[in-house]
Order: C-alpha cells, then structure tokens, then sequence
C-alpha cells in the first residue's frame, strides 16, 4: 500500500500521503520518480517507483488512483480494478465531513459521472456505502484470494 504524494497539505485525520506543492512534485516527475502520475480536483498526484520493486518480488500493490490512468497504468503493469463505491448521498457526506471542500462542492464531486473502465481489463466491485468494516472485509477476502493464486 504504497503512499501517494499529493500536492495537497498533510492531514492526519484523512489519508497518510506524501505532501509536496506544484515545483515539488514537477521535480519529482522531471525526475522520473514517478511510476503513475495524474490529475483530479486540483491536485496533482504521483505514485513512486518504487512500486516496481514490489512487483518484482511478487508482492501484491494496492494503488488508489483516478479511473483516468488505469488504462495507462495496465500497459505497464499487471493490473486487476477494484472499483470501491458508495451511494451518492453516502458519498457527499464523507467528503464533506473531510473539511476540505464546500457541502456544494463535495455534492457536485459526489454526483459526477465517472469515465467507464477499461473492459479488457478485470475489475471486482465493493459497496462501502455501509459499515467500514464490510467493505474492508470484503476487501482483504479479495486481496487473499489474489494472493492464494
């Protein structure tokens, strides 16, 4: 479970990342730290190289990324999509209880269109738009499963 770096404050209530501004994360990708690299709600987000290693090694790596690169993403490394979702409602809830964005912004976020997957490639989806634990549940089932292959 590799950190992202994100161009986005450190905030320990949410997600442990990797906090860097707009020139810090350019110099990291000029400088092909990079394995995935992307784009969503003002941020930029990256995903080391390190990755690489691991995969290498046979390891499982689970990356949160934006549907836009993981057509990209599955040119270069074996990949298998698990599409986590919640209900709309659900949704716009969490996001706003984050802080980070307006109640209308996180509704707007919350209720946008997302691109379709890729087709050729698998995909597994989970409902989080309940207890935590169902879906994390359901979520490390999978995850030992792909790891018994």
């Amino acid at each position: 479970f590799p950190k992202r770096v994100i161009t986005r404050p450190a905030d320990t209530a949410s997600e442990d990342h990797e906090t860097t501004d707009d020139h810090g994360f350019e110099m990291l990708a000029t400088g092909d730290v990079f394995a995935l690299q992307w784009e969503a709600h003002d941020l930029k987000y990256g995903v080391r190289r390190t990755i690489e290693d691991d995969l290498a090694q046979g390891r499982i790596v689970s990356v949160n990324v934006s549907r836009t690169i993981v057509a990209e993403a599955a040119k270069h490394y074996p990949a298998i999509v698990v599409e986590i979702f919640a209900d709309p409602d659900v949704l716009a809830a969490r996001i706003a209880a984050r802080g980070r964005e307006s109640e209308e912004a996180a509704a707007r976020r919350a209720n946008r269109r997302a691109p379709p997957l890729p087709v050729a490639i698998p995909s597994h989806k989970i409902s989080n738009s309940g207890e935590l634990s169902i879906a994390g549940g359901a979520f490390c089932e999978l995850l030992e499963n792909l790891a018994a292959r």
